[in-house]
């Protein structure tokens, strides 16, 4: 196999354009999972570190939710989005070895996230409050190819820090 080497960039990457309206979510969040029938005891709520990161120059956003450590559900979001398309585009993968495509869609503090499977929907709705320091979401699943939908759990988002900066990324 012969390897191929990439050019040296000179100067400053420039982020990706087409995910300019996810800026707002980097950082680090604390984030609270409620109300959720998965949890030993459903009433009560457990917290996981999250942060939304710039990976490769911008080019995409990272999710990485709770930890292996802390015993918190873990996983890991990929996001990115076809210029010419309006939705991004979710993978997922979890501590369980579960492996999902979402679409998703955020626009002016509305987050929307879904996955149309046969016989297993899902859906995110959430809300980031005007001042950008938390966001309240619930989950929802269908078992009937989205004909009803039942609660799933609640999540809050509460910034801990903010990353602005997309052009000095993880490579």
């Amino acid at each position: 196999m012969t390897m191929v080497s990439r050019p040296k960039r000179s100067g400053a990457a420039k982020p990706n354009p087409a995910l300019k309206d996810l800026e707002m979510l980097a950082g680090v969040w604390d984030v609270e999972i409620s109300n959720a029938a998965f949890l030993p005891n459903p009433r009560a709520s457990v917290h996981a570190r999250t942060s939304f990161e710039w990976i490769e120059d911008g080019a995409f956003l990272v999710i990485r939710q709770g930890s292996k450590a802390s015993g918190a559900p873990y996983s890991i979001w990929l996001i990115g989005r076809d210029e010419g398309a309006e939705d991004y585009v979710a993978l997922y993968v979890d501590d369980r070895r579960v492996s999902r495509v979402y679409q998703m869609r955020f626009r002016d503090g509305d987050w929307q996230l879904w996955r149309q499977a046969p016989g297993f929907c899902q859906r995110l709705k959430g809300v980031m409050t005007k001042d950008g320091k938390t966001i309240n979401a619930e989950w929802e699943i269908s078992r009937d190819d989205g004909k009803t939908w039942q609660h799933d759990f609640d999540l809050t988002y509460r910034r801990e820090q903010k990353r602005s900066n997309r052009g000095q990324s993880r490579r």
